[in-house]
């Protein structure tokens, strides 16, 4: 059990705390070191490092030690040569670290040294990226809508695949079998994987389906919209079990929580939407100043890190991320 579960509990055996006693009490710390925006921000699967890829070309890896004060000492991550638009972790490993630039390059750093270990050139500016849940593969999503699957253990595109249609972000299921794609059609594209044959179109939103998030218990799939609405889907019927309506902007990120309890939601609303995933109630808002990129949850603790385009008092880009969840501030 975390310590963020724990805050404020009653004397004796009484239930752990849900919904808004357990984020009520709980901190935000900022961590500065960009230069520019940070456009994402991803936990590795010890829930101790978080990465942050940001517009100065540049990604960053802290150290975050969730029951204690200190942040630790970043470390820089240098060699692109545009923007670091997403970026992700191996699943498998904790000290590896996929990133996807606008130069059209992916690379693979490792976490102990800083150093690139490998890197492979793509076809366009890359946007989208995500590991397979057994870290074998890589999925790249670009600017032309052009899907490319990377071998881990080559680093090299064994897939290549242009899609007609606006792809936004794209997901692998927790088994691997499903590949999904959000589009501009606001549809959800069910992929068979490793084919890529298409399997289901769900009609998920009025507008486009902007970001996807899966349950890490595998039972759901949620869908951000620029309808302001989050949608949550079965993944074993494939149907839409509840929507999410706290928000009044496009939803442009969105992230369950360790034990897929709780989703987190955000867009140029100026607050994050904490909702339960049983019941689609709201439990809590953590305030921000600017339109969101990136939420994501610790895979472990109630940690939420979280990017916005925020801009100083001369109108220039902060280059800061922030994590909510801690005991102190």
């Amino acid at each position: 059990m975390s310590t963020a579960e724990v805050v404020d509990a009653a004397p004796g055996p009484s239930a752990p705390l849900t919904g808004k006693a357990l984020f009520r009490n709980l901190h935000t710390r900022e961590f500065l070191g960009h230069k520019k925006k940070v456009h994402s921000v991803a936990w590795n699967c010890s829930g101790k490092k978080l990465a942050s890829g940001s517009v100065d070309q540049t990604a960053r890896i802290w150290h975050v030690e969730p029951h204690g004060h200190t942040k630790g000492k970043d470390m820089e991550l240098k060699g692109h040569t545009d923007s670091v638009d997403q970026l992700c972790w191996d699943p498998k490993h904790a000290d590896l670290l996929a990133t996807a630039s606008g130069d059209k390059t992916v690379r693979l750093w490792d976490a102990r040294t800083g150093k690139c270990s490998q890197q492979v050139e793509l076809s366009g500016e890359n946007i989208n990226i995500t590991y397979k849940p057994d870290g074998s593969h890589i999925a790249v999503g670009n600017r032309d809508d052009e899907l490319t699957i990377i071998d881990v253990r080559k680093f090299k595109a064994i897939h290549k695949r242009k899609f007609t249609y606006e792809v936004n972000e794209i997901a692998w299921n927790t088994t691997g079998e499903f590949f999904f794609l959000t589009t501009g059609n606001g549809t959800v594209e069910v992929l068979e994987y490793p084919s890529l044959q298409t399997l289901q179109t769900l009609i998920a939103h009025t507008a486009g389906c902007y970001c996807i998030a899966i349950d890490p218990t595998g039972r759901y799939l949620a869908v951000g919209s620029a309808d302001a609405l989050v949608s949550l889907w079965d993944v074993s019927e494939m149907l839409c079990v509840r929507t999410f309506t706290k928000l009044e902007w496009p939803v442009r990120t969105i992230s369950f929580n360790h034990d897929g309890q709780y989703i987190a939601s955000a867009s140029e609303d100026l607050f994050i939407d904490i909702a339960e995933v049983d019941t689609g109630r709201s439990v809590y808002q953590i305030p921000c100043r600017a339109a969101m990129n990136s939420v994501e949850w610790n895979p472990k603790y109630n940690l939420l890190a979280f990017a916005a385009d925020d801009k100083n008092k001369y109108q220039t880009d902060e280059g800061v991320f922030r994590v909510f969840g801690f005991e102190n501030p």
